[in-house]
């Protein structure tokens, strides 16, 4: 039987004109695309079609984070004017609904964003925020103060955080001096930090997302590692030992991993680095699957889509190298096969 030739990936029209920052796939509408970027506004492609849908300036300045909660026709993003505003799709108008302060205007951007399960009885989503202020906090879409209803002191800068698929009302924060962090949130808004250690790696992280199950978390550094950790101190059993391995290196020179994405069926997960390769792995069993061609320039974001049939790539120069010339920002849409992403067997 004849093996299937690998797919091309295919860029969608009209990308940011920008650095881009984040991509999601709309819950319950899983052909349309959402990014962010530093040309301030949002936009949606339909990555079925390939066309661009809309754009819109959330007057935020440079866009830092996306969420796209389910439920609501609606996108949330993060400036880095520390603003937290959520953009309704049907009515094309926004509206802020947090904000992010500090003395110094360079500390006030929301970096990362999660919407959160429904609590209290009420169908609105919670959303999470956490930013360059080292603060995180939950705000209420329902609400019109922009005031938090909760909010918690972190141990430093915010870099990355994800939502725990399986537990939504758990959140896991990678920020400055190597902390990992994890809020839980219940019925209400109320918050706590149930978790506060130093990641295994030596090195900033950049990146953390959740398993699938909840159980664990990849994170990503910018030393070329990921490291496959569990949280056995919230009682959650651990399917091995956390381990790390070197990836996104050439010879001696070793490339920061600015983005993992998980498959949501199979709990392989891909990794995009700053050497323009995005390659997928088998966590549990320590296994590469594979690496796509070199695409121009760094891999700034990735998500796969509800089932893990296709995987967007956004190549987007993350400034690694300061201030150059470099190849425009695109967003390529690449249909997965399963031999790319399904688990290796023993």
């Amino acid at each position: 039987m004849a093996t299937e030739p690998p797919p091309e990936a295919v860029s969608l029209p009209s990308p940011p004109t920008d650095g881009i920052t984040a991509l999601s796939y709309l819950p319950g509408q899983p052909t349309l695309l959402a990014s962010t970027s530093f040309d301030g506004a949002v936009r949606i492609h339909d990555t079925n079609e390939r066309k661009f849908v809309l754009s819109q300036t959330m007057e935020s300045g440079p866009l830092l984070s996306l969420a796209t909660p389910k439920g609501l026709n609606a996108l949330v993003t993060g400036g880095l004017d520390g603003t937290v505003r959520m953009f309704d799709i049907a009515a094309t108008q926004y509206q802020v609904i947090g904000r992010h302060t500090a003395e110094d205007p360079k500390l006030m951007g929301c970096s990362s964003l999660g919407a959160l399960a429904a609590s209290g009885g009420s169908n609105a989503p919670l959303i999470a925020s956490a930013g360059w202020n080292s603060q995180f906090h939950l705000w209420d879409v329902r609400q019109s103060s922009s005031s938090a209803a909760a909010t918690i002191q972190l141990p430093g800068k915010a870099f990355s955080m994800d939502v725990d698929p399986a537990n939504q009302n758990r959140v896991v924060i990678a920020t400055a001096g190597r902390r990992i962090c994890v809020i839980d949130v219940r019925a209400g808004g109320d918050a706590s930090l149930v978790l506060d250690r130093e990641s295994s790696l030596k090195f900033q992280s950049r990146a953390v997302r959740f398993f699938p199950d909840g159980n664990g978390i990849a994170l990503g550094s910018i030393e070329g590692r990921v490291a496959v950790e569990f949280l056995e101190e919230l009682g959650l059993q651990a399917k091995m030992k956390k381990y790390a391995f070197k990836c996104h290196r050439q010879g001696d020179t070793v490339y920061p991993v600015n983005c993992i994405a998980f498959h949501p069926q199979y709990g392989t997960f891909a990794t995009g680095g700053c050497d323009g390769y995005v390659s997928t792995w088998d966590g549990l069993h320590k296994k590469k699957l594979t690496t796509l061609p070199q695409f121009s320039t760094s891999i700034a974001a990735l998500a796969f889509n509800h089932d893990g049939s296709e995987l967007a790539i956004a190549p987007s120069y993350t400034y690694e190298d300061g201030e150059r010339e470099h190849p425009r920002d695109e967003i390529f849409i690449r249909r997965m096969l399963d031999s790319e992403c399904q688990p290796k067997t023993k």
